[in-house]
């Protein structure tokens, strides 16, 4: 019965891991982006002093604009959605009760959470295994 329980608890902790959720978090629009490349794919550029995405940590050159050199592939974000109106230099105001979803977006550690989840569902499944086999032999 000790190596049912030792498996069991093998299997649950591997479950448990699997279950940990990605570091993917939505922006919530509450404080400032992390840096320059969340604000592009966010769809948010040129980003003035007093603005909520505003942080000083954006603003390299300390001109009072934040992310003011886009990449060529940059898409605005798209304000005719939810009728909020835009700040200058196309960063906008989010206002609640709109029907979009909550924009997320996975990082670049996004595939390895995922593989190493997966490699502990294996290896409990293995120690499982192990100890069927082992409780066999006896």
């Amino acid at each position: 019965m000790i190596p049912f329980r030792t498996s069991a608890a093998a299997l649950l902790a591997a479950v448990a891991l699997a279950a940990v959720p990605a570091t993917a978090v939505a922006h919530n629009g509450s404080h400032p982006f992390e840096n320059c490349t969340e604000a592009y794919d966010n769809g948010y550029s040129n980003i003035p002093k007093g603005d909520r995405h505003y942080g000083e940590h954006l603003d390299r050159d300390k001109d009072g604009i934040g992310c003011d050199q886009p990449p060529s592939d940059f898409v605005p974000h798209d304000e005719s959605d939810d009728g909020a109106g835009a700040g200058a230099g196309g960063a906008k105001e989010e206002k609640g009760g709109g029907t979009d979803l909550a924009e997320t977006g996975g990082s670049d550690t996004t595939p390895y959470i995922a593989a190493a989840g997966g490699a502990v569902v294996l290896l409990g499944g293995g120690l499982m295994i192990a100890a069927r086999k082992r409780r066999e032999n006896r």
